[in-house]
């Protein structure tokens, strides 16, 4: 029988306090319910459906999400999707994709869509409190983009992988390494935001507004007064009106002269 330390639980409590479960299967979602109420779940809401559930996020702002991948009315990556770009308050709550469909193409589906983990049927106590301990307690970075939003993909972590990591790109950096790939990165999603921008002006608007505060962090921390100033004009074009693509192309251009980012794979 699976018992957590009573420290880590205190500690899962806040992402806890409210859930939302999102599955067709009454059976399954029962089965969930029962599990995550042992390891002291507050308010648990069940619903069977995309719609639904997003009325019921809008309300309920849960601190956690778990989605069945599909069935009736389901798309599991669809309401990902939805969520992520939604402006509810809870759009960056943790999300996680359970199904007994595990093939490769699935769990980076569930991936790219924006969730930040995925557990596979049939599961134990011990997995499923792994997942949550993961998003409750080891945070990832959030990407802004166009063509993605969610939790950083490069620290994606499915469960189903448990060998050494394979690439260097994999070990967080520090520092100054840190602070040169969180610009490098800022850089690129701006200069694929601009690119994008007719394909989704909202979330473009989003993303810019994302990378500035960004930005503008890192000058402060850099003492980088060039950087400051040009991160400045952006901040001034985006709030003295309806943001367009014609009016964010010269403070956004300035910006990229500066770092000059090589064409990325779509930053999102």
């Amino acid at each position: 029988m699976f018992v957590a330390d009573r420290r880590v639980l205190a500690k899962l409590a806040p992402v806890l306090r409210r859930v939302l479960i999102v599955d067709p299967n009454p059976h399954s979602a029962r089965l969930l319910t029962d599990i995550i109420k042992g390891m002291g779940a507050g308010e648990i809401v069940v619903e069977p459906g995309e719609a639904r559930a997003m009325r019921t996020a809008e309300a309920l702002e849960p601190g956690l999400i778990f989605t069945e991948r599909g069935g009736e009315g389901l798309d599991g990556e669809s309401l990902a999707r939805a969520v992520r770009r939604s402006s509810l308050s809870c759009r960056r709550a943790p999300i996680i994709m359970v199904t007994a469909d595990a093939t490769a193409s699935t769990i980076l589906g569930a991936r790219d869509s924006g969730v930040h983990e995925f557990l596979r049927k049939p599961f134990t106590s011990a997995d499923l409190f792994k997942r949550i301990e993961n998003v409750a307690l080891k945070p990832r970075d959030w990407v802004e983009a166009v063509g993605y939003v969610g939790p950083d993909r490069r620290r994606f972590n499915s469960g189903e992988f448990s060998g050494d990591r394979k690439r260097r790109a994999d070990r967080p950096a520090g520092g100054a390494a840190a602070m040169a790939s969180a610009k490098d990165q800022a850089m690129r999603i701006l200069a694929a935001a601009l690119d994008q921008f007719d394909r989704d002006p909202m979330q473009a608007v989003r993303a810019i507004r994302e990378q500035a505060a960004t930005l503008k962090s890192l000058a402060m921390k850099a003492a980088d007064s060039r950087l400051a100033v040009a991160v400045g004009a952006l901040e001034v074009t985006l709030a003295s009106g309806p943001a367009c693509k014609a009016t964010l192309a010269a403070p956004i251009g300035s910006l990229l002269a500066m770092a000059a980012p090589e064409p990325i794979k779509q930053a999102g």
